[in-house]
């Protein structure tokens, strides 16, 4: 069998994301990783190893000429190699062994390794830091001062559906169905999904909508879109500091699976994937924690 190399994979991993509706953005960040990680193992077979940063700053010797049939130790090295040019944080070291690992998945069902690399690999411990979020009486607090009306229900329909902030400026008027009070998200990677919404929410859309019967729901410049950055920009001006969209989501979450424990309900919802993703954003309930320690710890009682 012939060299395989990253040059002639890496396109097609990429297209093979790209059929499977994944993101541009999400396209482009694996295309990067992959690119670096081809270009490293090119360096680290041609060069000698004390050179390799300097190597490495030179952009123009990079090559994707190497085989793609690599081992733990390769991969191992590159981690090292990273951490000594990049200050990166272990999330983000993290993301780049899943997408490796997903890469080199890939190569095994064409056959192209015998077997993947990646999961041989001891991953970067994460500190796991608690998500801020609000409680409910906290974020209808904050609508209360909130007097423009479209950007206090920017805010509600986040908290009230709980989506993303790029998916509240993808909602079209013609997504909403006012009779079984849903809404139709697309989500990441183009998957659909459908959230629900509260009456007095959803008659506040009506009202600001008006006689309009298509086109986003809530506009930007040009008749586009409002864009996430714009959004953003509107939780500076109201919520203190720290508040994002992402903390309205997360309060979402939290408040539904405080009142409902029901962590499938809450993964369908929010668009997750993986449950594993949704358990980051629970906490245990107060009142909970309570009851058990009075049930159960004999100084409770």
């Amino acid at each position: 069998m012939g060299y395989e190399y990253f040059s002639e994979w890496i396109p097609r991993y990429i297209q093979y994301l790209r059929m499977r509706n994944y993101s541009s953005k999400t396209l482009a960040s694996y295309e990067q990783t992959l690119v670096r990680f081809g270009h490293y193992i090119w360096l680290s077979r041609t060069n000698d190893k004390n050179d390799l940063k300097t190597a490495w700053k030179d952009g123009e010797t990079l090559r994707l000429q190497a085989d793609v049939c690599i081992s733990s130790k390769e991969i191992s090295e590159y981690m090292t190699f990273l951490t000594s040019v990049f200050s990166y944080r272990s999330t983000t070291l993290n993301r780049i062994l899943s997408t490796l690992s997903s890469f080199y998945r890939f190569l095994s069902m064409q056959e192209i390794v015998l077997a993947n690399p990646v999961p041989g690999f001891d991953r970067p411990k994460v500190k796991h830091h608690e998500i801020t979020y609000l409680k409910h009486s906290q974020v209808i607090r904050l609508l209360s001062t909130i007097k423009d009306p479209r950007d206090r229900l920017i805010f509600q329909t986040i908290y009230a559906t709980g989506v993303r902030v790029s998916e509240l400026c993808a909602i079209q008027i013609q997504d909403i169905d006012f009779e079984e009070q849903t809404i139709r998200i697309v989500g990441k990677g183009g998957k659909i999904r459908v959230v629900f919404i509260d009456t007095e929410t959803l008659a506040e859309l009506d009202q600001f909508i008006g006689k309009r019967l298509f086109g986003p729901v809530f506009i930007g410049q040009q008749d586009k879109p409002l864009s996430p950055r714009t959004v953003q920009h509107i939780f500076t001006m109201y919520a203190p500091p720290g508040i994002t969209p992402h903390t309205i989501r997360h309060s979402y979450a939290s408040e539904l699976y405080r009142r409902s424990k029901n962590l499938r309900v809450v993964q369908e919802n929010l668009g997750h994937t993986s449950i594993r993703t949704t358990e980051v954003y629970l906490h245990t309930d107060l009142d909970e924690r309570r009851q058990v320690y009075r049930e159960h710890f004999p100084l409770g009682k």
